[in-house]
Formats: structure tokens, sequence, C-alpha cells
């Protein structure tokens, strides 16, 4: 069970208006200009926007592959290990992360051309 920093980034191109940008240690990923997440390729991790909620559970269910990033209002960033987890629930995450930031019209677009139903 591991993705690869490729296959992390190919994960993106399933959902729309993403857009990567270059901060020197990491890469942001954004829609519309608001971010979602990030990725440091040199530790092979990515953040991720996530409500506080899930931000916990995952840490407490899992704390070898995630780990508390920081919180910010109402949202709890977790970093995930890219080495320890699998390509469709990885996905899940970047999609729900994504879910959180885009506009509700994009999301309620792409909800009804069946973007989330490669979810499941």
């Amino acid at each position: 069970m591991s993705v690869s920093v490729e296959e992390f980034l190919g994960l993106l191109n399933r959902l729309p208006e993403v857009r990567q940008s270059d901060g020197g240690d990491w890469v942001s990923l954004k829609v519309r200009g608001k971010g979602f997440g990030y990725l440091w390729e040199r530790t092979r991790t990515v953040g991720l926007k996530a409500t506080i909620e899930e931000q916990l559970a995952l840490v407490a269910e899992r704390p070898e592959v995630f780990e508390v990033q920081f919180t910010a209002g109402r949202f709890g960033w977790v970093v995930v290990h890219l080495d320890k987890i699998d390509a469709d629930e990885l996905f899940e995450l970047v999609t729900e992360a994504w879910c959180l930031t885009a506009p509700a019209e994009l999301v309620a677009v792409h909800e009804d051309q069946g973007l989330f139903g490669l979810l499941r």
C-alpha cells in the first residue's frame, strides 16, 4: 500500500479546475484560487483540508498514516504519508478537501456529472 508522488499528481487530474503552484519546498493545490492541499515531495507527504472532526478521527484511527498539521477556523488540516495509504482512500480524501474548498455551484455541477461516483 503506497502512492507515488506521480500517482498523487495524476489523481489531481480527475478533479476539475485544480491548479498547482510551486512554493519552494512544496506544491500548493488550489481550486479557483483557494487552497485545499499541499504536496511535499521530499518527505512524500500531502497536507489536506478536512473538518476538525475528520482530522481527529483519522489521526486517532491510524497515527502511522495521518498527523495533525494545524487547525484554521472550522477546518483541521491533516498530513498524509503517501507510503502508507492506497490510491482509492487518498482520492477520497483529496476529493473531500476539494469539496470543502470549491464553490458550491462547481461542486454541484460535477456531482451532477457523476464525478463523485468515481469514489464508490
